[in-house]
């Protein structure tokens, strides 16, 4: 026997028959107490040691317990007494500090020094300039809207990307919007589509239409030209964003629980209370390069000319340039595109694919901005990043990778007062951000946390601007990759890029490519179908970059 069942057969025998004399013999408080507490052992250790499913329990009667009660706090005591301040994830305390310093408009500097080892290997930095510049506000703003655009729209450079009613209680959603309204943002609705309290208070909207589509569906589930159009070409919209994956889970629907759908919910999104709300895999009208790019089509159509794009996370990189291919031969561009990167994520998704699949943030945008160039079509799409912003440097290497402008999800959440208890999908959320549990959420003051959203959507672009102006450049859209450097395995610096090269205008079409990945992957891609064999063997390239790249 172990020690805790010797233990429990001591107490269930000698300590029930003393506490049972002494409570016969002398009687008082005492004695009853100590016999309640031999009986109430007895009673949960009998049950541990013959009927418990837990083998810990039955080897360790009664005592188990007290290893999952701390098991059921072990975040908070990780996140409270152990970690120091540069360790945790997928936000460390220092990044968590910074949100919610700026969401309070307190002070957000540091003393004594940086924290981080800036020897480490990939430690990104910054080479300053001695000719520091001003940004104009003139440079504060990116138009994103094609040439098939009527209807173009100035997006700030940093917005708040896409998390759905659903997932996040009305009241979160509330505060995100009217802090949209008030930082001159927009405000991404996520796939559950535009509900009344993205619209309530007029903040800038781009609704997502995800795979399940909703809010543009029917009774049968498929896409209602009528409904979307009656919602897109409502003003407060200001573009349409075709979700065809997403950073945290790529290769799968979203998940809405159970638990989390209310009677409002599924009248919103079309859907049944009795089960889990799973979006398919595949948007239903975007089986192929072509019919995505159709769809573009028709929804700038439906939306009297707005700019429509697509989300997506970056897989096998010839899937993507069989878009590109798409694009060439039917003459249909998106206004822009989302990258979402795999290190994203707010909500629920399986372990294996939010840890396992897609490029990270940084790559994914890299490689489209590259893409992009190389078959001539840069100029004519705007690119988002998504995916971990927490700082104006995550900002700034975003943009120098490639992107035009960039969203923030859980950094937002932040600045609403989440605290990282990663409880969001378990509609237990403490701070009643993401929960449908209206005793929760309504302790979530839309004004006051809407003022939070904009002060730190404002002072991390003020700094921003005060980066790129160190830099000695006058406009964000300066920015290069070369300009962040990386710290190398032999503790050099060296520009960031990719495992592939960078290319120049209508590379791959006039055949500039010639024996490279570009080449393999442009040659295997079909705009007729998405899918193509994962064949070429990457290697290396980082010293074989041009060095005036």
């Amino acid at each position: 026997m172990t020690i805790m069942q010797k233990v429990f057969w001591l107490i269930a025998t000698l300590g029930n028959i003393t506490g049972l004399y002494l409570f016969t013999q002398i009687g008082g408080w005492p004695s009853s107490l100590l016999l309640s507490v031999t009986l109430l052992y007895t009673i949960i250790g009998s049950y541990d040691m013959f009927y418990s499913p837990h083998t810990l329990s039955r080897l360790y009667p009664v005592v188990a317990y007290l290893r999952y009660f701390l098991e059921s706090y072990r975040i908070e005591i990780q996140q409270y007494f152990i970690a120091n301040d540069t360790e945790e994830a997928p936000f460390n305390r220092e990044q968590r500090s910074l949100v919610y310093q700026r969401a309070k408009n307190v002070r957000d500097t540091i003393a004594f020094g940086t924290q981080h080892d800036l020897l480490q290997e990939n430690y990104l930095s910054l080479w300053h300039s001695l000719s520091p510049k001003h940004i104009e506000d003139q440079a504060k703003r990116v138009r994103i809207g094609g040439p098939d655009c009527s209807q173009p729209y100035d997006a700030s450079y940093f917005n708040i990307s896409a998390m759905s009613f659903g997932s996040l209680s009305a009241n979160a959603i509330e505060a995100l919007n009217l802090g949209a309204k008030k930082a001159d943002c927009y405000h991404n609705t996520g796939e559950g589509g535009a509900s009344p309290y993205h619209l309530k208070h007029g903040g800038d909207i781009v609704w997502q239409i995800g795979s399940g589509l909703f809010g543009c569906r029917d009774d049968d589930g498929n896409f209602n030209p009528d409904s979307f159009e009656e919602m897109a070409k409502r003003p407060q919209i200001k573009m349409i964003e075709i979700k065809l994956s997403q950073g945290a889970k790529p290769g799968h629907g979203g998940v809405l629980p159970k638990a989390k759908i209310t009677p409002e919910i599924a009248m919103i999104r079309h859907i049944s209370m009795e089960k889990d709300c799973v979006s398919p895999a595949v948007n239903p009208e975007c089986k192929t390069p072509i019919a995505l790019l159709n769809f573009v089509k028709t929804l700038r159509e439906l939306s009297g000319g707005k700019p429509v794009g697509f989300k997506l996370c970056i897989g096998n990189p010839a899937e993507f340039l069989a878009i590109c291919k798409a694009m060439l031969k039917t003459g249909i561009t998106p206004d822009f595109i989302t990258i979402d990167g795999a290190e994203g994520g707010t909500g629920a998704a399986p372990v294996e694919f939010t840890n396992r699949l897609g490029m990270m943030c940084l790559e994914g945008v890299y490689f489209v901005n590259n893409a992009l160039i190389g078959v001539g079509l840069r100029h004519k799409i705007a690119l988002i990043a998504s995916g971990k912003t927490a700082s104006s440097f995550d900002l700034l290497t975003k943009i120098a990778m490639g992107a035009d402008i960039v969203n923030a999800a859980r950094t937002m959440m932040l600045a609403l007062g989440c605290i990282q208890s990663r409880n969001c999908n378990t509609n237990m959320c403490p701070t009643g951000i993401a929960t449908q549990d209206p005793a929760r959420s309504k302790a979530l003051e839309v004004e006051v946390k809407s003022e939070r959203v904009k002060n730190y959507q404002q002072n991390t672009l003020k700094s921003f601007y005060e980066l790129v102006g160190s830099m000695g450049l006058d406009n964000p859209s300066k920015l290069k990759p070369r300009m962040i450097k990386r710290r190398s395995p032999y503790g050099l610096l060296i520009s960031t890029g990719s495992l592939v090269a960078p290319l120049e205008h209508n590379a791959i079409i006039e055949e500039k490519v010639n024996d490279t990945a570009w080449s393999s992957w442009w040659q295997q891609c079909n705009a007729e179908a998405f899918y193509c064999e994962d064949t070429y063997i990457l290697t290396p390239a980082e010293f074989g970059l041009n060095r005036k790249q």
